[in-house]
């Protein structure tokens, strides 16, 4: 081989782009291929068709603190980008959109329902009944995919007051998760050890839902939910 070898290209990156200003837009994956994109232009192009944006976009900025991205090299794989055309950086909650509807509407049967599109389907019936959550002995867990740092934790519904069925939760697990690899197997805390059973889920945790692979030890939190959450402690604790 020559003394100068080959000229290899950077790696692939996958990133997710949020619409500025819009807080029901759930983020689309776009792949940051320089081979494909010679200028930062051309891949914010891209991003354009993407993300379906009324304008042409033109700055992509972070979603915390509103930082310009100036160029491709600036951008990090597995993180998070607001798209925006001319307009100023409008800031809003982009990373955790689909989790502040929790306590949002109802329709006219009762099931939560976000703007996002999400519908949350409890799982069992007397969570369904009028009245505050807490009262009934309804509560929430958010649950991660394993390796996934690109989607947001989902919303798992559950009662107190019902036998929980590990089976139909694992079933659950599996529709909402959509894992790459398949079926969730199990349910694991952030450090990595696996839930048992339904009695051992604490109310507002969070939870990596695991295939048959094995557990993926990732920052999580600290990547995917906002930065006033307790949860983003949690990493940092052996």
């Amino acid at each position: 081989m020559s003394s100068r070898g080959l000229a290899l290209a950077p790696p692939a990156k996958n990133v997710v782009v949020y619409r500025n200003g819009d807080p029901f837009f759930p983020g689309r994956k776009v792949v940051v291929n320089q081979r494909r994109f010679l200028t930062f232009e051309a891949f914010l192009n891209e991003v354009t068709k993407s993300i379906h944006a009324p304008l042409a976009v033109r700055n992509l900025y972070t979603p915390r603190h509103g930082h310009r991205v100036a160029e491709l090299g600036d951008l990090h794989d597995g993180c998070h980008y607001v798209a925006a055309g001319f307009e100023k950086f409008k800031k809003l909650n982009y990373l955790n959109h689909g989790r502040k509807e929790l306590r949002g509407t109802r329709n006219s049967e009762d099931l939560q329902v976000s703007t996002s599109g999400w519908l949350f389907f409890p799982i069992f019936h007397s969570c369904r009944n009028t009245g505050s959550s807490h009262a009934l002995g309804c509560f929430y867990c958010s649950v991660f995919r394993n390796g996934d740092l690109l989607s947001p934790p989902f919303p798992l519904p559950l009662s107190k007051s019902t036998p929980l069925q590990w089976d139909a939760l694992l079933a659950t697990l599996t529709e909402k998760a959509n894992l790459r690899s398949g079926a969730v197997n199990k349910l694991c805390r952030l450090d990595g050890t696996q839930v048992s059973g339904g009695e051992e889920l604490v109310n507002g945790d969070y939870y990596v839902a695991v295939g048959n692979e094995e557990y993926k030890k990732l920052p999580y939190c600290e990547l995917l939910v906002p930065q006033d959450s307790a949860c983003r402690t949690l990493w940092y604790v052996d």
